[in-house]
């Protein structure tokens, strides 16, 4: 059964996701992280060129690819890695690169990744993902969108700031970091999970926790 292979989100490094890995693999699906450490991103502070981070994802595909010749990959993308996971996946050169990884991938996970983005030091970066790549479009590609409804947003709170910077609205519903709808793709299966927040270091479940996790996975590798 061919592997996922999952993409960090921003500043994280692998090691926080190894207990997502365990759950996965309790469940018989062999999943990869893209071995990652925080530092990496280091260079892509200030909205600046996320090829460094494209890179290391190439290199774990690649290394997927030999160990299963031929076999298409689920792409799972976390938090900044969904659309990181959708410049990879395209033929339009990204700062002089094409990486065409629609050619190894025929499904994509993204997990609370804010597909839109208010933020300054991510327009230029998500403008041309969703100028180039609008929506779920490449039609040979499952897209499946997860996002958490965890937390109303409130003045003050992190959650109220974060939604703001995102989609311009500070008191919508999200999982705490991304709100339910920038997490969603138009063209997608966009799937909302209740009570469910952003990431491996949020106060309750993430969508990697093993009581959450069966919801989601077992959708993007029913074909595996």
């Amino acid at each position: 059964m061919p592997p996922a292979v999952l993409l960090p989100g921003y500043l994280a490094g692998a090691a926080p996701y190894q207990g997502l890995v365990q759950a996965a693999q309790a469940l018989g699906v062999r999943m990869q992280v893209v071995p990652l450490r925080w530092w990496d991103w280091l260079p892509t502070l200030g909205g600046r060129s996320v090829t460094p981070i494209l890179e290391r994802l190439d290199q774990t595909i690649q290394q997927v690819q030999k160990q299963y010749p031929g076999a298409k990959i689920t792409l799972i993308g976390h938090s900044a890695g969904g659309w990181i996971s959708r410049i990879y996946l395209g033929q339009t050169p990204y700062d002089g690169r094409v990486w065409e990884g629609v050619r190894w991938v025929d499904r994509l996970v993204t997990l609370g990744t804010p597909h839109t983005s208010q933020e300054r030091w991510t327009r230029r970066n998500l403008d041309f993902v969703n100028t180039t790549y609008p929506g779920a479009y490449h039609p040979e590609i499952e897209y499946i969108c997860i996002a958490g409804q965890a937390v109303q947003g409130r003045r003050g709170t992190l959650a109220y700031e974060s939604y703001r910077l995102t989609c311009g609205q500070g008191d919508v519903w999200g999982d705490g970091i991304t709100p339910v709808v920038a997490a969603h793709l138009s063209g997608a299966e966009n799937i909302t999970l209740p009570s469910v927040w952003h990431s491996p270091r949020s106060p309750g479940l993430w969508y990697g926790s093993p009581e959450i996790l069966p919801q989601w996975l077992p959708i993007p590798t029913a074909r595996l």
